[in-house]
């Protein structure tokens, strides 16, 4: 019986129309289902585990590397620091900078005393510098360029006291 409802079903419509709704119909879904699955591709959260992320972050490392080695001849045999310009006004007043905008890459190689500015965007090199980071003017206030994880204590001053006589 319920074959013959189908069929009575079926027989209100042209048979010329089935076959092309049917295949509209899996073209939909299988649309949907490729759609999806590239809007969950694109939007990937940062993951929490602290290995995950550094294991993204040296990769992120490696493939900048790559880039930039494709340009100019890189140290070897030294991994570069990092380090992302994310407020280029605070820059502003280092010549190293003057061509910065927030999002370029800075690549410090601290054995090699070079550092070269690159932006990811237009793949190009911007600028590249001596470093010098055993200087007291090779420090960076912000502590993002800093090539050490934490900033170096600077020495207070001492004054000496020496009696004078009074009159």
């Amino acid at each position: 019986m319920l074959n013959f409802g189908l069929m009575n079903f079926l027989g209100n419509f042209d048979r010329k129309y089935i076959l092309p709704a049917a295949i509209a119909a899996v073209v939909l879904v299988v649309l949907g289902v490729g759609g999806y699955f590239y809007y969950q591709s694109q939007n990937k959260t940062a993951p929490t585990d602290p290995q995950a992320q550094q294991r993204l972050a040296q990769a992120e490392v490696r493939r900048l590397v790559k880039e930039v080695g494709n340009l100019i001849a890189l140290p070897v045999g030294e991994d570069p620091t990092v380090a992302t310009v994310t407020d280029v006004d605070k820059l502003s007043d280092q010549p190293f900078f003057a061509k910065a905008k927030n999002g370029d890459k800075v690549l410090i190689y601290a054995i090699a005393k070079k550092a070269i500015l690159y932006d990811p965007n237009a793949k190009k090199i911007l600028d590249v510098a001596p470093v010098n980071i055993g200087s007291p003017s090779a420090q960076i206030d912000n502590p993002e360029f800093s090539p050490s994880p934490s900033p170096t204590p600077r020495p207070s001053p001492t004054v000496e006291l020496t009696p004078q006589p009074t009159l």
